[in-house]
């Protein structure tokens, strides 16, 4: 089990990074979905230091497991929240990104507890 968090845990903290990076710069698409959801341009980049800080923590869970997973929960956290901004915007087409994003935060969460 350890190989495979590795595995997941380095595949998340890139998409985690991704994700990050394109509302650090503002790209456009982002911008417009976010902002469609009623999240001010102030809370950009707050967000993508969680990402940012997730990606990191599940990076140090290969060397101390108890910290994945708490990086792990709290990306599930995040794109619970993430989930519930694109339901209260009615916007049920964007609901496929979080979705799954949620379910990739998941995976080291249950790897990181099988694996200790």
């Amino acid at each position: 089990m350890y190989i495979a968090y590795v595995v997941v845990a380095v595949l998340f903290a890139l998409m985690l990074a991704g994700s990050g990076r394109g509302k650090l710069v503002r790209e456009q698409r982002v911008t417009d979905t976010i902002t469609g959801l009623g999240v001010p341009l102030s809370w950009f980049v707050p967000l993508a230091v969680l990402e940012f800080a997730a990606a990191l923590g599940l990076l140090a869970g290969v060397f101390y497991r108890p910290l994945g997973i708490a990086a792990g929960i709290g990306a599930v956290l995040y794109f619970v929240g993430a989930l519930i901004a694109h339901l209260r915007a009615k916007d049920t087409k964007g609901l496929a990104a979080p979705g799954v994003m949620l379910l990739f935060s998941a995976a080291p969460v249950a790897l990181g507890f099988l694996s200790l």
